[in-house]
């Protein structure tokens, strides 16, 4: 009997050296668990699966924003009205999603774990630039489910503790990585959610004001796109935003989230109403 066959011990696999990624492990020790090295699909027609959308990220002075609105449809229904689709994936970054709501918060999952255990057995944390390439990698994974429907966008965003600024990372299906400046969106309002972000993005925002462009974007969205859900005052339902800065990922607190909500909402609704009045 070796060691490896003694009752309570753990296989050899998790007690020999080897490198730092977690994917790379797991492709050696359980590969059937990677999204990408599952059988495909039967051939015929994509299963209905619920999709998420919008996602938007912008910097400000001193980090990144990210926001995601929180509704998920399946066809033309609602699947679900408080998906959450922004996500720490370590201590300095985020990650949003959109796509396929269960590959994807699997990817998130996923990444999750590849960065810890990076953590772990380096003993420091990957740089931004590693991250964004991991991230790269996992989506490339994918591919094969991605060709039979069932894509994975994700929007990356961290704080780089090196260059001391917030930045922001988009990718394609095959895993194609672009760094992209000031602001950028994903999603099926993120046509809607640009242009608005062009208007009020600007240079020097502070972390307040950035958090309202990102809620006036996704305001803006969802009353273009019906994918995307607007803030829900019936139910509260807000959307999740996020900040990352050199003092780490912070979920904006809901009584602040509120707050702005609010704002934007009571100016939406004054612009209309001056908009009907000058229409009569």
């Amino acid at each position: 009997m070796t060691a490896a066959d003694i009752p309570g011990r753990l296989p050899a696999a998790f007690t020999t050296p080897g490198s730092s990624s977690f994917t790379e492990f797991l492709a050696g020790y359980a590969p059937e668990l990677l999204p990408g090295r599952r059988a495909p699909l039967p051939v015929g027609e994509v299963p209905a699966a619920p999709h998420g959308t919008t996602i938007v990220a912008l910097s400000f002075d001193g980090g990144v924003v990210m926001a995601g609105d929180r509704r998920a449809t399946m066809g033309s229904q609602i699947a679900s009205r408080e998906i959450e689709k922004v996500f720490p994936a370590d201590e300095f970054s985020a990650v949003g999603i959109a796509g396929t709501a269960g590959l994807a918060v699997e990817l998130v999952r996923l990444f999750q774990l590849e960065l810890e255990h990076y953590e772990k057995i380096e003993g420091s944390l990957l740089s931004l630039d590693g991250k964004a390439n991991r991230l790269s990698t996992m989506i490339r994974g994918n591919l094969g489910l991605a060709m039979q429907g069932l894509a994975v966008i994700p929007l990356f965003a961290g704080f780089d503790t090196d260059r001391g600024t917030g930045r922001i990372f988009s990718y394609d299906v095959t895993g194609g990585r672009y760094e992209e400046h000031q602001h950028h969106s994903v999603g099926s309002g993120s046509v809607f959610a640009r242009g608005s972000l062009k208007k009020l993005w600007r240079p020097g925002l502070h972390a307040a004001a950035a958090v309202r462009v990102a809620v006036e974007a996704l305001v803006d969205a969802a009353d273009d796109d019906s994918a995307t859900g607007g803030p829900d005052e019936s139910r509260a339902i807000w959307p999740v935003v996020a900040t990352v800065t050199a003092a780490g990922y912070l979920r904006v607190p809901q009584e602040d989230l509120t707050a702005t909500v609010t704002e934007v909402l009571a100016a939406r609704r004054v612009q209309h109403r001056e908009n009907g009045a000058h229409r009569s």
